[in-house]
């Protein structure tokens, strides 16, 4: 059956190719739905495998809709290695490679998209729990971007469009909500450590501070969400932070000053300081006055 020609309220037959952590979420997660998973395409089948898990090749010849959560790196060989077929789909879920790295299934007829879960893999059984209210990227032409759409609607995802030629962007700017956030709590337990506090117990302090701040932001945006010193105008405070933290080695000191100097954007936008307190700040952390924001 042909992906185009299947009603849209039918699920389509549905393969993941690749063993990752990735491909193991979206297995647990789309053997919840309705409709099959007809197959795990994997390099080697272990003797004794579940008759779900099969070659790749296999795998692409039993479904009408086929994810692919192979490494970047290797999508456009396993694309270009596979047959495919009129009308069938094929779809990765990389968040960084261009919807062009299947450009071979797109010669053979096959519809080719992307699909990115914008979400954590780290552990793929918490991940599958946690899709149902994530956000998932998706880039493709109609019909295919409808049938992920509806795809991402029964995960319980919402879908965002991504156009052509964004994908490296929009990835990098995930980054910042998710691995970035890891060096400014790896600092924080830094500077705690150097007056005797352990990691485990810092964290454990420093954890609900976080989420608060994430509640916060969900609750009031980023500009109404931001506290502490800058939010308040406090010069003074703001220059005993850094003097203490050049004390204990410029790189700490210049890693303050790069994220403050980042927040006195979402202070003017905050609409609570005024711009004598704004230029203030801008003069004690070295950077003009924040002007409106370039995009």
């Amino acid at each position: 059956m042909n992906l185009v020609a299947t009603h849209p309220k039918i699920p389509v037959s549905i393969a993941c190719i690749g063993a990752g952590r990735v491909a193991q979420a979206l297995q647990i997660a789309l053997q919840r739905l309705d409709s099959p998973l007809v197959a795990l395409g994997r390099r080697s089948v272990p003797s004794g495998s579940s008759e779900l898990i099969c070659s790749p090749q296999q795998a692409a010849d039993r479904a009408e809709l086929v994810l692919l959560t192979v490494p970047d790196d290797a999508i456009a060989a396993v694309a270009a290695s596979l047959r495919w077929r009129p009308g069938q789909a094929v779809v990765h879920c990389s968040g960084a490679t261009e919807v062009a790295a299947l450009d071979a299934a797109a010669r053979m007829g096959a519809l080719t998209g992307g699909f990115h879960p914008l979400q954590i893999f780290a552990d793929p059984a918490r991940a599958a729990d946690l899709l149902a209210g994530s956000s998932v990227a998706i880039e493709a032409a109609e019909p295919l971007q409808t049938q992920l759409r509806q795809l991402a609607e029964r995960l319980g995802m919402a879908p965002i469009t991504l156009p052509p030629g964004a994908r490296t962007r929009y990835h990098a700017a995930a980054g910042y909500a998710a691995s970035f956030l890891l060096p400014v709590l790896d600092e924080a337990v830094q500077l705690w450590r150097s007056f005797g506090v352990d990691e485990a117990a810092a964290l454990q302090a420093l954890l609900p501070l976080a989420r608060g701040t994430l509640d916060a932001v969900d609750n009031r945006g980023l500009a109404g969400a931001l506290s502490g010193p800058i939010s308040r105008g406090d010069t003074g405070v703001i220059e005993r932070h850094l003097a203490e933290l050049a004390r204990l080695g410029a790189p700490h000191m210049q890693f303050y000053r790069g994220l403050a100097q980042r927040q006195l954007g979402l202070a003017r936008d905050s609409g609570r300081l005024n711009a004598e307190q704004l230029a203030e700040l801008a003069q004690l952390l070295g950077e003009p006055e924040p002007a409106d924001r370039p995009l």
